[in-house]
């Protein structure tokens, strides 16, 4: 059979969402890894990433499902979840690549004022003392205050913030481009025939 038939599509539709499983797998691993050597003590941004990646999960496995039983309802639902996904993620990967310096100082520091936790992970990690103004008086997690030779963490933050933006936003790129190729297979595969099945029998 071509690989445009049934079957191909079928089993193109299986390695697509077993491609998703796995990634899910990976978000939800590394983000109990992260946690468990203490590299992110933040309990919110361990939480939303295995959040994300449990609903990924779910998705993949309703997307098996339905490619498996071709099931006319459940395949509908998962082509609408997959396109909504792909605007979201389109939409994120974009802005993640056309930010400026303003916008990322700006979305840095609305970051910072969330969380304590999360403000105490970067000071150690990137040896950093506050945002924007290093204050030696404070109380600051960076081995530099002993020698007093501090930066501000936005200083270093923004060292890395155009690399992460960029892996970030072309991976999703990437990922989003899946997402819409999943979607037209999953419409394409809903309107062919079995070749096992009665014709009569297909709506």
């Amino acid at each position: 059979m071509a690989c445009g038939g049934f079957v191909c599509s079928r089993y193109t539709l299986c390695a697509l969402n077993i491609l998703y499983m796995l990634v899910s797998l990976l978000l939800i691993a590394g983000a109990a890894w992260g946690k468990w050597v203490d590299l992110v003590s933040s309990f919110r941004v361990v939480a939303a990433i295995i959040i994300v990646g449990i609903f990924l999960f779910f998705v993949a496995m309703l997307g098996l499902c339905a490619a498996m039983k071709h099931h006319q309802v459940l395949l509908f639902f998962y082509m609408l979840i997959l396109l909504v996904v792909f605007i979201v993620q389109f939409s994120v990967s974009c802005a993640s690549l056309v930010i400026n310096k303003e916008q990322q100082k700006l979305l840095l520091e609305i970051g910072w004022n969330k969380s304590e936790v999360l403000q105490s992970d970067l000071e150690r990690s990137l040896n950093c003392c506050y945002f924007s103004e290093v204050n030696y008086n404070g109380t600051c997690k960076a081995s530099c205050v002993g020698t007093q030779s501090c930066q501000p963490c936005s200083d270093k933050m923004l060292e890395y913030a155009d690399d992460v933006l960029h892996f970030v936003g072309g991976t999703s790129l990437f990922f989003s481009f899946t997402e819409i190729l999943g979607v037209w297979l999953t419409y394409r595969y809903r309107n062919l025939k079995g070749s096992r099945l009665n014709p009569r029998a297909f709506l």
